[in-house]
């Protein structure tokens, strides 16, 4: 990717989509933020560039922690042009199962609360410069509930509308706002997955289709595009039917299931596996 952005902040940077955008924006140039909980896979990625990488590993609902690392870059790197809030954590969830609602709970605090606290600190440097663009990755699975996955679709349904407030706050500040809605991209969080998944997208293939949206201006990006107009078609059936299609697919396997992705930060009463 020729360069494009030059100062960029990367949360979730460890994840599969994580490391794909850092290695396209580090070949093409940029002074990046790498922002996660992985600290080998952080330097492994900084290690592209060391002279134009940081690695920083707050918890990215922390907000001091998060002002920290903000601080600290901008004193580096001055003010980024483009900040990517990509953290994110899947699992299923049933609220019949008490245990599940610190499931709900913590994703919450990661996949909502967390692009509050990675955007929140360089708001305020953004409107002085008048520019700069700040993305939000959620998921198609916030455009409907799915069964069995309630508490990331209400996290991401959640980013999704928060990510609609900021736009109409910023619209003319030179300030954009960009929501990523992916559908299904090979990465550890799919990996578990028992159902169908259409549209599935490789990592890189996926980095490099959200970083040429958000140049385009683009501020709604699905990836890929026709998971989208399919998602759509099926938001068209009846209530009932629709549920009953949803109901026959697998479910998504809960903390502590094989197959389960790792929730960081969940108390020693549920484990991530």
């Amino acid at each position: 990717m020729p360069l494009v952005f030059r100062n960029v902040v990367l949360t979730g940077a460890c994840g599969g989509l994580g490391q794909a955008l850092a290695r396209e924006l580090i070949g093409g140039g940029a002074q990046v933020a790498l922002v996660g909980l992985d600290r080998a896979k952080l330097e492994s990625l900084a290690a592209m560039a060391p002279e134009r990488c940081t690695v920083y590993t707050p918890d990215v609902s922390n907000s001091p922690a998060m002002q920290s690392m903000a601080i600290d870059w901008m004193a580096k790197a001055g003010v980024p042009e483009l900040v990517i809030a990509n953290a994110g954590v899947a699992g299923g969830f049933d609220t019949a199962e008490a245990d599940d609602l610190a499931v709900l709970r913590r994703m919450l605090e990661i996949n909502l609360l967390g692009a509050a606290t990675t955007f929140q600190p360089f708001l305020k440097p953004m409107r002085v410069q008048q520019r700069g663009a700040l993305v939000g990755v959620a998921s198609i699975a916030g455009w409907r509930g799915m069964p069995g996955n309630g508490a990331y679709c209400a996290s991401k349904a959640g980013l999704i509308r928060y990510l609609e407030s900021l736009r109409a706050e910023l619209r003319e500040t030179g300030i954009t706002v960009h929501t990523i809605s992916p559908g299904y991209i090979r990465t550890a969080l799919t990996a578990g997955n028992r159902f169908a998944m259409p549209g599935l997208l490789e990592a890189d293939e996926a980095a490099r289709q959200l970083l040429a949206g958000v140049h385009a201006g683009r501020e709604q990006i699905v990836l890929p595009r026709r998971i989208g107009w399919l998602s759509k078609l099926l938001n068209l059936l009846p209530e009932k039917l629709h549920d009953r299609v949803l109901r026959g697919q697998p479910r998504k396997p809960r903390v502590g299931e094989a197959g389960a992705t790792v929730i960081p930060g969940l108390s020693d009463k549920h484990p991530p596996t």
